[in-house]
C-alpha cells in the first residue's frame, strides 16, 4: 500500500521571504510588548517608592511644624525669658499709633 500525503504546497522565493518577514515581525512585536510591559512595571515600582518617600517627608514636615508652633508659643517664650532672668514689664511696652 502506498501512503498518501496531503497536497504539497510549493512556495515561490518571494512568498518565502514574505512569510519569513511576517514571522519575524510577529516575534519582534511579542518581544517589544514584553519589554514595554517590563519597563512599565519598573516605572510603577519607582512611582510607588517615590510616593512612599514623599509621604514620609510630609510626616516629618508636619512634625517639625508642630515643634515650631510649640516653641513659638507665648508660654514657652516667657519661660525661656524667665530662665535668662528677663521679666515681663508692661510699663516698658510702647504702643505706636
Amino acid at each position: 500500500m502506498k501512503k498518501t500525503t496531503g497536497p504539497i504546497i510549493k512556495l515561490y522565493k518571494s512568498e518565502k521571504i514574505l512569510l519569513t518577514l511576517v514571522v519575524l515581525f510577529f516575534i519582534a512585536s511579542l518581544v517589544v510588548t514584553v519589554f514595554s510591559n517590563a519597563k512599565l512595571s519598573s516605572s510603577n515600582i519607582e512611582v510607588e517608592r517615590l510616593k512612599s518617600k514623599i509621604e514620609k517627608q510630609e510626616n516629618v514636615n508636619l512634625s517639625l511644624s508642630m515643634q515650631v508652633d510649640e516653641l513659638a508659643s507665648l508660654s514657652n517664650i516667657q519661660s525661656v525669658a524667665e530662665s535668662y532672668g528677663l521679666s515681663y514689664n508692661n510699663d516698658n511696652i510702647i504702643v505706636i499709633k
